[in-house]
């Protein structure tokens, strides 16, 4: 079980007077009878959305199905997975094969949430079909980069077999909900299984369903432990009374610290657990970001000194209880006068409470927001765009560009902004800053731990500039693959208060691949280039639509090299 504390200083009466007011409004027990109220007068994505709550023991049930089906790929060969899916489908994934790795004898297993041609390519090349299952995952059924990817990869199975649509179909599992498209299309081609979810539980609160412990279980992760810890977590979750529910303590402070302007919650976490933070990043952000309202998780950036952080920081340290590696920054954080939470796990397993924890307090804070938690109003605005571009596309052969503001080494620089090089078109943007502030790095380029390294130097060249060089205090910086962060903070992008700073980078595909228009079917009308392109371009747009402030960096060369450009052309003497 999990170890709490905080320390809040001057926030700790205004907590204290939430709670008191979750007791006098009986909170917890109608967030555990579905009472909508608490959140809306209208039903509407809400009652249909709390299924959630008591997944964990129905998934119980469902283990010697999870069961049977690992046994039977293993037993057919399949050393190797890549799960095809976005954001809700994808993140959990991702955390369990990166923190719990891959135990002898089961499935390593990849996942690709990148439209990138670079990352579609790579799996294609380095993953031998024969010996893969493909796992698409998709809540709607119809999602376009899920559903792409199958296209895409049934075709090379087929062609690397030489199989027909039977033995093809027997590479590939489908998780979604029941009556789905994807439920029509696992059926059509003969896929070796297809698991419909519990259809009351949006993506983001998935983890715990199949979406989540599917591919979990594939890789060799205890299912029947890990739930049980969610169980334990979830018992103490019903306690009406904030005092013994951890659930409702961390949702309180979330919501209230948000209410004072401490809205931009920074995850510190072991290194072992360390991706879990970027399944709490979509949580917060597309629940909380709406109506003018959101919770700005930062997660994955290095911590600094207390100096570099703002008045808006709430720090949450999660750590295993043998893990002493950032002990020494916290306690520096915590001196400062910086909020702080600090939660505890015995073991890795004790992840399957922490998922149920933060679910719990991220619906609860949003109680204090008066926001729904459970709907995504913006997330379709991106999407619209993006394919009102690819018709465009199909009917003209092309994608219609803005026109360029000026091109500084390799960089194209687009902005409404006056700028007469790189340098002075960051120093314009940045100087746009208002208190309570955030940049937000949008990254359309190949996910890679190369990749990773560059943005994670760039995130903390930019903290260090809005630290010494703005007339605000310093500005929580994020970073997200395009499209994959649409899917999460995308929500909070267009839905806050609109404060954010964004940078976007896209690249010049060196390599592509078509996307075709059937499965088992060689035609084509667009490929995966023209479709990250089509979707950078309509969340720009949609941006400039909010009313949002952002520049695009275009790399035209080797994208390393223009992501190190952006960041020397941050220092002083350049």
């Amino acid at each position: 079980m999990s170890y709490r504390s905080s320390t809040l200083g001057q926030y700790q009466s205004s907590v204290a007077a939430a709670q008191v007011q979750m007791v006098q409004e009986n909170v917890v027990p109608r967030l555990w009878a579905h009472d909508h109220t608490l959140w809306k007068p209208d039903p509407k994505e809400i009652t249909n959305r709390l299924g959630w709550l008591r997944i964990a023991s129905e998934m119980q049930e469902a283990l010697p199905e999870l069961q049977a089906l690992v046994q039977s790929v293993r037993q057919a060969g399949y050393t190797h997975a890549l799960l095809l899916g976005m954001g809700g489908s994808s993140l959990a994934p991702e955390v369990f094969r990166k923190t719990f790795g891959v135990q002898p004898g089961y499935l390593d297993l990849s996942v690709l949430d990148s439209t990138d041609p670079g990352a579609v390519l790579h799996y294609a090349q380095t993953l031998d079909p024969a010996h893969t299952l493909y796992i698409v995952s998709t809540k709607s059924g119809g999602t376009v980069e899920t559903l792409s990817f199958f296209k895409y990869f049934y075709n090379q199975v087929a062609g690397a077999l030489g199989a027909g649509a039977q033995q093809a179909g027997a590479h590939f599992v489908a998780v979604t909900d029941p009556g789905s498209t994807l439920a029509e299309v696992a059926a059509q081609h003969n896929f070796r299984a297809t698991f419909l979810n519990n259809p009351n539980i949006g993506g983001r609160y998935s983890a715990l369903s199949y979406f989540g412990l599917l591919p979990a279980a594939l890789v060799g992760v205890d299912i029947e432990t890990l739930l049980q810890r969610a169980l334990e977590m979830g018992r103490l979750c019903e306690n009406a009374s904030p005092a013994d529910n951890p659930g409702a303590q961390l949702g309180a402070i979330l919501g209230t610290l948000a209410c004072a302007g401490r809205d931009k919650v920074t995850l510190i976490a072991s290194p072992a657990i360390c991706e879990f933070g970027n399944w709490v990043e979509q949580l917060i952000a597309e629940s909380t970001g709406k109506e003018g309202q959101g919770i700005l998780p930062v997660v994955g950036e290095a911590p600094g000194a207390p100096g570099v952080y703002g008045p808006d920081r709430l720090f949450v340290y999660l750590r295993l209880v043998d893990d002493h590696t950032q002990d020494i920054d916290v306690l520096a954080l915590e001196a400062a006068g910086h909020p702080l939470v600090r939660l505890e796990m015995n073991d890795l397993y004790d992840l399957g409470g922490q998922f149920f924890l933060w679910e719990i307090a991220t619906a609860l804070a949003s109680y204090f927001l008066h926001i729904n938690p459970f709907d995504q109003p913006n997330v379709e605005s991106a999407k619209v765009l993006a394919r009102r571009l690819v018709a465009a596309y199909q009917e003209q052969g092309k994608l219609p560009e803005p026109d360029p503001t000026l091109q500084d080494h390799g960089i194209v620089i687009y902005t409404r902004l006056h700028a007469e090089n790189l340098r002075q078109s960051l120093e314009t943007f940045l100087n746009q800053a208002q208190p309570g502030a955030y940049i937000a790095l949008q990254a359309y380029i190949q996910p890679s731990p190369e990749s990773d390294a560059a943005l994670l130097d760039l995130r903390t060249r930019l903290r260090q500039v809005t630290q010494a060089e703005l007339p605000v205090p310093p500005l929580a910086v994020t970073s997200g693959y395009g499209p994959r962060f649409l899917h999460s903070t995308g929500q909070l992008h267009k839905g806050d208060a609109g404060k954010g700073l964004f940078i976007q980078i896209t690249s010049q595909a060196s390599q592509d691949a078509a996307i075709p228009d059937q499965a088992g079917t060689d035609a084509s009308s667009i490929s995966f280039a023209v479709l990250v392109r089509a979707q950078s371009l309509g969340d720009r747009q949609a941006l400039l639509d909010a009313g949002r402030q952002v520049i695009r960096f275009h790399i035209t060369g080797d994208v390393l090299v223009g992501l190190t450009r952006l960041a020397k052309a941050l220092e002083n003497n350049e």
